[in-house]
């Protein structure tokens, strides 16, 4: 059992761009919520050291300080890594947060994909408004498993390498479907689908074989398949229809940001990357420079981020309160969109990053105290 003051070690990493802005307001609701419960904290080790900026001025993507100090963290909480006018000699961008994907073990990508109420519908049909699935990434190899091992061969031809393993495999289905228990405990749907293209490559048809395996030793959740280029199309027809999504690495990199879309936008997609030891928290869009240091940045998915960290660390630590925690904060963003007082300016509000906090920071304090 957790003491009952628990001090948890947040290794932070603001990053490139709007990274840097959006970190600070949300570590801030992260303390409101401790001093509420009182019976855990947040050490935040904020490291600047890690990054495209930094690369820039030192010649390297993240310092071994950097690395070491999310190693050793509770949880790592990122903003955003990248600038487009930094590149590796591969002509690549840099990506420090990739190499802690595949140090840390980083294979299960969660992306939840949720319609709150009053934001953008990218699609008219009144069930947009039920929106609610994950789509579950695959995230250290697949096709990402080649990055920084691809080769060029003259001029003339680039080859990459996609890898699928069963050990990989095996752990991500039983990921997506432990999610999908949950989410049915919840009131979800209780469902499963596959989405690969197993009808044209042997490594897609394993992936295939590895998820009904899997989909066996858990005869209460509903297992379905789907065709990557089929539930592309399926997301835009009838995404209400879908809970949890588990895919391959390319494959979920480009769907979640499909996702991310049909409920208003990359500032409304959160992220969690995790590993039998250790979690990654970010939002899933990019560094944004163009609005950096503007106000304009959308704080949401950020915070949603942080919502799933407690979640991530209740369970770990079976501190109890900090699911609770991550209930209200989730609550919070919810009640402040209801009540249209959280209105970013990424799909047509009023409020840029400080105002938008401050809104969800009010909805926060408001069921703080109804809830005691």
């Amino acid at each position: 059992m957790p003491s009952a003051n628990t001090t948890f070690t947040i290794a932070t990493l603001p990053g490139d761009g709007i990274g840097v802005e959006i970190l600070p307001p949300t570590m801030a609701l992260l303390d409101t919520l401790a001093a509420h419960f009182g019976s855990f904290s947040f050490k935040f080790d904020v490291r600047r050291d890690c990054g495209a900026a930094y690369y820039r001025e030192c010649g390297e993507d993240c310092s071994k300080a950097a690395f070491e100090c999310a190693r050793a963290a509770d949880a790592i909480l990122l903003g955003a890594m990248g600038l487009p006018d930094v590149r590796l000699p591969s002509g690549t961008e840099i990506a420090p947060h990739l190499r802690m994907r595949e140090e840390f073990g980083l294979y299960a990508g969660v992306r939840p994909v949720k319609a709150f109420p009053n934001t953008l519908r990218r699609l008219a049909d009144p069930r947009a408004e039920k929106i609610d699935l994950v789509i579950l990434r695959e995230s250290t190899e697949g096709l990402f498993y080649t990055q920084g091992r691809g080769e060029v061969i003259g001029d003339s031809e680039a080859r990459e390498t996609l890898r699928i393993t069963r050990p990989t495999t095996e752990k991500l289905c039983d990921t997506a479907f432990q999610i999908a228990r949950r989410r049915k405990a919840k009131g979800g749907k209780g469902l499963v689908t596959c989405v690969d293209k197993a009808n044209v490559f042997r490594a897609f048809a394993f992936f295939r074989k590895i998820f009904d395996e899997r989909a066996r030793l858990n005869p209460d959740i509903t297992a379905a398949h789907n065709y990557v280029d089929a539930q592309a199309l399926d997301l835009v027809r009838r995404p209400w229809d879908f809970d949890v999504l588990v895919m391959e690495n390319m494959f979920g990199d480009i769907l979640s940001d499909l996702g991310g879309g049909l409920v208003g936008g990359m500032g409304m997609a959160p992220c969690a990357e995790l590993g039998d030891s250790h979690g990654l928290f970010q939002p899933a869009h990019g560094s944004a420079p163009d609005i950096a240091g503007c106000d304009l940045a959308n704080p949401t998915a950020t915070i949603l981020s942080a919502a799933m960290m407690l979640d991530w660390l209740s369970v770990r630590s079976g501190h109890a309160a900090l699911g609770d925690a991550a209930v209200m904060l989730e609550a919070a963003v919810d009640a402040a969109f209801t009540a249209r007082q959280l209105r970013p300016k990424e799909f047509g509000g009023d409020q840029g990053l400080v105002a938008a906090t401050a809104a969800v920071n009010t909805a926060l304090e408001t069921i703080m105290h109804a809830r005691g």
